[in-house]
């Protein structure tokens, strides 16, 4: 018996601050702030675009009052989908854990909070789109992770047996948890904490070591 493997997106499969952090500037200078850091932005992503854009907005000074907080949102969407893969880079080992997963009969499919047209971009880029069975958005549900409804939602679609959440942050974790899920911590993404304070039944740091874990749940 196998089962489905789902997959967080940014900081998992992709390394995608580079696209992120170019938008977040372009959308920053629209409203005449000042720049943020590449490593700022890396630390303010996992919890979807609304939540980015506001932690943007508030390291370069911006008011973040409703109004003005919905315009650099969407300032930022149209920045960001004019170009989400330009710099953003496949971490490496993905598609050689992809296939050995595929081969040994998973089921892929993947649960982000990135916008869902933004996600069907960057995996077409990648030639990923065709092996994710479903693919969840941040926008597919009102929820967003670390609500479990996203990742329940993924898994329904997906044939029963064993169940493995791969990600690499606090809040992917906490999804896992609410979800009820096995959870593979990805070290070398972007979480903001020691990986041994985050709750995960399996830790990797070289995607050769996936198949692996997942064979464990057999």
């Amino acid at each position: 018996m196998t089962g489905a493997v789902v997959f967080d997106l940014d900081g998992t499969l992709i390394d995608s601050a580079p696209d992120l952090h170019a938008a977040g500037l372009r959308m920053l200078a629209e409203f005449g702030a000042p720049p943020v850091t590449a490593a700022q932005t890396r630390s303010f992503i996992g919890n979807g675009v609304p939540v980015l854009v506001a932690r943007l907005m508030a390291a370069s000074g911006l008011p973040d009052d409703p109004h003005r907080h919905a315009d650099c949102v969407a300032s930022f969407l149209r920045h960001y989908e004019a170009a989400p893969a330009e710099q953003t880079t496949l971490y490496p080992g993905v598609v050689a854990a992809l296939d050995r997963l595929e081969a040994a009969g998973w089921t892929l499919g993947l649960c982000t909070n990135k916008p869902y047209g933004a996600t069907r971009t960057i995996l077409a880029a990648f030639d990923l789109l065709k092996r994710m069975a479903v693919v969840v958005g941040g926008d597919t549900l009102p929820e967003k992770k670390p609500d479990p409804a996203p990742l329940r939602h993924a898994f329904l679609a997906l044939p029963d047996g064993a169940r493995l959440f791969v990600g690499d942050s606090e809040v992917d974790a906490q999804t896992a948890q609410a979800a009820g899920v096995r959870f593979a911590l990805f070290s070398e993404g972007y979480r903001k904490s020691p990986a041994d304070s985050i709750p995960h039944e399996h830790l990797f740091a070289d995607f050769a070591d996936l198949p692996g874990i997942a064979a464990t749940l057999e």
